[in-house]
């Protein structure tokens, strides 16, 4: 897993610059502040790709949290937990957790 998570991490730097990492934070933190309805459909993808690469599924991984999903798009994109999105992916990962603590 950690191999692949490293070469997740190296083909997302190759694919986006360090600049423009930076920017789509940046970005993403503006339109956050401006707008109710922030367009996270950029992130999104890429995080989506992050999943599909991982072949993560949820229901493998709620009672024992895996946040290598997380980990990689925060190592990949600076400033990345300071945004809403962020904080949401978490919110929701602990909703699900505490759903299957109650199963």
């Amino acid at each position: 897993m950690n191999n692949k998570k490293e070469t997740i991490i190296q083909t997302l730097k190759e694919s986006y610059n360090r600049d423009l990492r930076k920017q789509v934070v940046k970005t993403l933190l503006a339109n956050e502040k401006d707008s109710d309805t922030p367009d996270y459909k950029i992130l999104n993808q890429i995080f989506s790709y992050v999943l599909k690469e991982l072949d993560w599924k949820i229901a493998e991984n709620t009672k024992k949290w895996d946040n290598t999903p997380l980990d990689i798009m925060e190592e990949v994109f600076p400033k990345l937990e300071n945004t809403k999105w962020f904080k949401e992916q978490i919110l929701t990962a602990k909703k699900m957790i505490a759903s299957e603590m109650r199963d």
